[in-house]
């Protein structure tokens, strides 16, 4: 489809920021784009007007230097399962033919509807479902995955920064599988967290420096492993949920210098549309610590409700990116892009001051595209079967995000 030549623009909404009403109102929106996060927010603000207690004292530089970082805001997106299915690199195949390229496997014209989006924020990361293959394959779909490292290169194309790789596939292809995907990774020059190579690699928190300077750590854990067990004397193969490692993680994370940590859960039940207890007993649990900012939840292939807790926020499953399932109802094929914009409000400490959610829909004819559903319905080029697919995606979602209050704490869903 045609890019779309218009985007509702999102309100900003503030969060326990009543002490800071100059401050606040100072947040950018970064954009010529009529979508609020398509370029990454780069507020200036000037250092506190606060008066010293001593009229004769003059600030350090460490005081001064803190002050004008104050205002600061940085987005985070965050993106459903890359779940690569044989009619996927099937198309991926075609693709590459249709460009010249036989034998190849161009992922690139799938992403390409999602650029808009993942280009404009200052962090996006993706969730690597399955481990990858070498890339001349073999490439093998469900049970055990094994999935054209090809798709990375579309992925970094679209801005994504980084990928988790804590999911139940994590061992499908053993050791050997988890040390490949992650030399894939490092070749397409994108982070990851979730699994590792070593204990010392699992040890070092993965960091990224935004263009502002700020500092965000990413953590990953799964449920388990369909039943597979991690090699003994090998825990840090691939990180698997314990409630106190997490924490103890996130507080790794802070003091080895994280602004924000954002937290991948790969939890819940397949093809559910609602956050178990369990998820909800963790999620609590986590955001009550003052070293997690936001948790991004994947696995049930579905989309499940967004929450607030403690002032900040969960997403219980964010539902597929991209995938093919066997029997494809439209809810496997519906997913959403959540961005988070964080602003610092005091020196070192960070609020939620705007989220909102982009909904995507897998289109599988004429070709298999990932498409921006707010961008299909603004297309005039869009047929009037593919505007009742993306007008109900967009109805079906909404509904799901907002089953647990989400919409009454401000989030916007386009």
């Amino acid at each position: 489809m045609a890019p779309s030549r218009s985007r509702r623009s999102v309100a900003l909404l503030a969060f326990g920021l009543l002490a800071l009403g100059p401050l606040v109102a100072g947040c950018t929106s970064g954009a010529a784009s009529t979508r609020s996060t398509r370029s990454p927010s780069t507020l200036q603000s000037g250092p506190t007007t606060s008066t010293p207690t001593v009229p004769s004292a003059v600030p350090s530089a460490a005081q001064t230097g803190a002050a004008q970082t104050v205002g600061r805001s940085v987005t985070v997106l965050g993106s459903g399962d890359v779940l690569i299915h044989p009619q996927l690199w099937e198309q991926a195949a075609a693709d590459s033919t249709a460009a010249g390229k036989p034998g190849g496997y161009d992922f690139g014209p799938m992403y390409a509807g999602i650029s808009a989006i993942t280009r404009g924020v200052d962090l996006a990361t993706c969730e690597m479902e399955s481990p990858l293959a070498p890339p001349e394959g073999p490439f093998t779909g469900w049970p055990d995955f094994s999935s054209p490292p090809q798709v990375l290169t579309a992925l970094k194309a679209v801005g994504y920064s980084s990928c988790t790789t804590a999911s139940n596939h994590s061992i499908d292809q053993g050791e050997a599988g988890v040390t490949r995907t992650l030399n894939e990774l490092d070749a397409a020059g994108l982070r990851h967290t979730g699994s590792a190579r070593s204990a010392a690699e699992a040890a070092k928190p993965m960091i990224i420096t935004t263009r502002n300077g700020v500092k965000i750590a990413q953590l990953a854990y799964a449920f388990g492993f369909n039943g597979q067990q991690l090699p003994a004397g090998k825990p840090w193969l691939a990180n698997e949920t314990d409630v106190p490692t997490i924490l103890a993680a996130a507080h790794r994370a802070k003091l080895a210098g994280a602004d924000i940590v954002v937290l991948s859960m790969h939890w819940g039940v397949e093809y559910s549309h609602t956050a178990t207890a369990l998820q909800q007993s963790e999620a609590a649990q986590l955001l009550a610590s003052p070293d997690i900012d936001v948790i991004l939840g994947d696995h049930p292939h579905v989309v499940e409700p967004f929450q607030q807790i403690h002032g900040k926020w969960v997403i219980y499953s964010m539902g597929n990116q991209i995938s093919r399932h066997a029997d494809p109802v439209p809810a496997s094929r519906e997913g959403v892009m959540p961005v988070f914009t964080f602003t610092e409000v005091a020196p070192h400490v960070w609020k939620t001051t705007r989220v909102q959610a982009d909904v995507t829909w897998m289109q599988f004819a004429p070709a298999f595209r990932l498409i921006d559903v707010a961008q299909g319905l603004a297309d005039p080029a869009t047929t009037p079967a593919q505007r009742a697919d993306l007008q109900g995606a967009l109805t079906r979602v909404t509904g799901y995000v907002n089953a647990m209050g989400a919409g009454a704490a401000g989030l916007q869903v386009n």
